[in-house]
């Protein structure tokens, strides 16, 4: 079950929604969260359209135009989105007018705008599209459940390309809120040096991207997305490493074949622990590759990685300010995302690339 990502858009609170392959240049945040770099928004959207839209609806918007022009595609004949928390200030807006208005002549729009389908209607409502249209909200699961669901899609010939995305924001009240269960720093911290903190806690983020994944490669596809897998709370370190094996057993690879590792490192001492342990078991001194000091901890951060990991199987370069231990060997052929939520939800994606 594979298929080939043709076509990229990812905002981030990096400079990457307009530039192919890597930011240039990395933005340092010392605030208590990341959030995103706007484009200009007015070549995307209509201002009437534009008005009427919330801050994290614009960005994924956005980013699936800006997808769908990096593949020279005009219409998916399927669009998926994956979201853990769906649009957070348009649910806090209705809710405060609610309290402020004591329930009347409430306005309907922020109503409307916060449900987790929102996004997805409004991109096939600014494209004309009437195709298969799909949201998954799975906490840390969504984008891997929106991914499965494209390639499931794919592999049954039931589509011949999907726009596939994940989108989730931050704002001031959740962040206090979620603030609450002690899962984020609690002392001022550089986003570039968060890898480097041995405290509890780490910074969220937020972020909106959307993948062009096609039955076949074309002239514009960045790399071949294998595999995706995702497991549960596992009880077990050994637990654990068994299923990342199977993993790899699955695809006919052991842990030798993998070049390149990318994982979920936040700067949280308890969660990096985990990979540590794992990684000195089964893939001691293997290349390994970070990403969440770049666009901070949010459900659907893999959509990041998944950005990153395609420009690298491209370009055959790997940035230096992702790298944390070795550095790969040049042609890039596997790279394995792994990513983990409280060691609650982890998933796995395997990404290759395009043999010619």
């Amino acid at each position: 079950m594979k298929a080939y990502i043709s076509g990229i858009g990812n905002i981030s609170p990096q400079k990457t929604c307009e530039q192919k392959g890597f930011p240039e240049e990395l933005v340092e945040y010392t605030d208590n969260f990341l959030q995103i770099i706007p484009p200009d928004y007015k070549l995307y959207i209509d201002l009437m359209a534009r008005r009427r839209m919330g801050r994290i609806i614009k960005a994924g918007v956005s980013a699936a135009k800006i997808c769908l022009n990096d593949a020279g595609a005009t219409m998916p004949e399927a669009i998926i989105t994956g979201t853990g928390l769906g649009c957070i200030e348009d649910t806090e807006r209705f809710l405060s007018s609610v309290l402020e208005n004591q329930e009347r002549l409430l306005n309907p729009a922020h109503f409307m705008q916060s449900t987790y389908n929102t996004l997805c209607s409004q991109i096939a409502i600014q494209l004309s599209c009437t195709n298969y249209n799909n949201t998954f909200v799975h906490r840390a699961f969504s984008f891997e459940s929106a991914l499965i669901d494209a390639m499931m899609l794919i592999a049954e010939e039931r589509a011949g390309n999907v726009l596939v995305g994940g989108v989730d924001e931050i704002t001031a009240n959740h962040y206090a809120i979620s603030g609450k269960l002690g899962i984020w720093k609690k002392e001022p911290v550089s986003s570039l040096h968060l890898l480097e903190s041995s405290t509890e806690g780490t910074i969220p983020g937020e972020g909106a991207a959307y993948f062009f994944l096609t039955a076949q490669p074309v002239d514009t596809s960045y790399a071949c997305l294998a595999d995706v897998a995702t497991f549960y709370k596992p009880k077990t370190s050994a637990q654990m490493a068994q299923n990342i094996q199977e993993f790899l057993d699955k695809n006919g690879m052991t842990s030798k074949d993998i070049d390149l590792l990318m994982l979920g490192f936040n700067g949280d001492v308890d969660s990096d622990e985990v990979y540590n342990r794992i990684c000195n078991q089964i893939f001691d001194k293997k290349p390994t590759a970070a990403y969440k000091h770049l666009c901070g901890e949010f459900f659907t951060s893999t959509t990041f990685a998944l950005s990153m990991a395609s420009a690298i199987l491209k370009l055959q370069q790997v940035p230096e300010y992702m790298l944390i231990k070795n550095s790969p060997e040049l042609p890039v052929r596997n790279i394995l995302v792994w990513n983990h939520y409280h060691n609650a939800e982890h998933s796995l994606l395997l990404v290759q690339r395009i043999e010619k």
